[in-house]
């Protein structure tokens, strides 16, 4: 049988982190210890008032479809989350509710890529958002970023890089791979400047509530024009629940709804009904213990991977990983993951993933695993080092 496939899936590149992940879970099953350090999935359960929010809502027959844009007292309570928790009034009526931060970011780019338009982004970046715009025919710019802007773009890269064709830009703070934020001047500029070329400036701040060094914030601080894209996977924990959230521009609240009742008719009922208690004070005191435990890590692991000879010349702001440059040890990133899975059971990303900017020449770390666990990948890691 000959097999036919759109264009586009040529250009879809496979996520190599999964790919290490399936190498990984085959040498535990031939009994091999390995530690992960490649996922980017906290290692604590969903809290159990969420899990029991839950668990009730199945039991009181909670299983029928919502409306598209989510049930009215989660929309309710996320823009109530915003006006306790960052001083921001919204309307809920701006909120739309989504089948995790995946579906919101194919909304957003849904009601705003044409054929052959472009949007802004990062390399390094989060590999899925440049496949979402080639899934509507538009094509991802990526921006190479460096140190010295600590891996974000800046208002001078926007104006330097923003073409006729260019409908969007697309930043994320705290940022995946590397964990660094925006400043809120200037996320202000780029949104005024994106106004500025009837474009628009999306927001992913899907790590929001895991910032350790400042205060937590959003970029509806500064404009009510901006796309914001947020998820209950990361801070809340709730990964395998599939549910995040979008708060869009007042006007174009309807096309989203449009799109999502095409695609996905609404995101999972009990899942919505669940996250009804993630903002119970009982469950934000139990998430903050989290984030403190996170930061624990971070502050371990940076030094030693350091002294072992990595070269992370920015400390993450947020998030829970560290982009380490490995050049230094004289391969390439991908051969260098293959080594340390197969002979020091360590499990972590090749750059590759992120683009192609330095990408053969950095590795992810994400300490989304205990203490334990990470002295004992840096143990074996520097036993791998010594012998190689």
């Amino acid at each position: 049988m000959h097999l036919r496939t759109a264009r586009r899936i040529d250009d879809i590149a496979s996520f190599r982190v999964m790919d290490l992940l399936a190498r990984a879970r085959q040498l535990e099953a031939e009994g091999r210890r390995i530690v992960h350090l490649e996922i980017g999935e906290p290692d604590f359960d969903t809290p159990t008032a969420i899990v029991e929010a839950g668990r009730a809502a199945l039991q009181a027959g909670a299983t029928r479809y919502t409306p598209a844009l989510g049930l009215p007292a989660l929309r309710e309570a996320i823009a109530g989350f915003y006006a306790t928790h960052y001083g921001v009034t919204i309307s809920p009526e701006r909120v739309i509710v989504t089948p995790g931060a995946s579906g919101a970011l194919q909304l957003v780019l849904g009601v705003l890529v044409d054929p052959d338009t472009e949007v802004l982004m990062t390399d390094p970046g989060y590999p899925c958002n440049r496949h979402f715009v080639r899934l509507f025919e538009g094509r991802a710019r990526q921006v190479m970023v460096r140190r010295d802007t600590r891996y974000q773009l800046t208002p001078e890269l926007l104006r330097a890089h923003w073409s006729k064709r260019t409908v969007a830009a697309l930043v994320a703070s705290p940022a995946n791979p590397t964990g660094t934020l925006i400043a809120k001047g200037m996320l202000a500029e780029m949104a005024a400047y994106a106004a500025e070329r009837e474009g628009a400036l999306i927001v992913d701040e899907i790590y929001q509530g895991l910032v350790y060094d400042q205060p937590d914030a959003t970029a509806l601080e500064i404009s009510d024009q901006v796309f914001v894209v947020n998820s209950f996977s990361k801070y809340f924990g709730m990964t395998g629940w599939r549910l995040g959230w979008i708060v869009a521009p007042e006007a174009y609240v309807r096309p989203i709804e449009k799109l999502a009742q095409n695609l996905f008719l609404c995101a999972p009922t009990p899942s919505q009904h669940a996250a009804l208690a993630a903002f119970e004070p009982e469950v934000l005191s139990i998430l903050e213990g989290r984030r403190a435990e996170f930061r624990t890590r971070r502050d371990f692991l940076l030094p030693e991977l350091r002294a072992l000879g990595f070269n992370i010349p920015v400390t993450p702001d947020g998030a829970f990983y560290l982009y380490a440059n490995c050049e230094r040890f004289g391969v390439d990133a991908e051969t260098l993951s293959a080594r340390l899975l197969e002979e020091a059971g360590v499990a972590v990303t090749p750059g590759t993933d992120f683009g192609e900017n330095g990408a053969d020449q950095h590795i992810r770390f994400a300490y989304t695993t205990g203490m334990d666990d990470l002295k004992e990948a840096v143990a074996r890691l520097r036993d791998f080092f010594k012998r190689a």
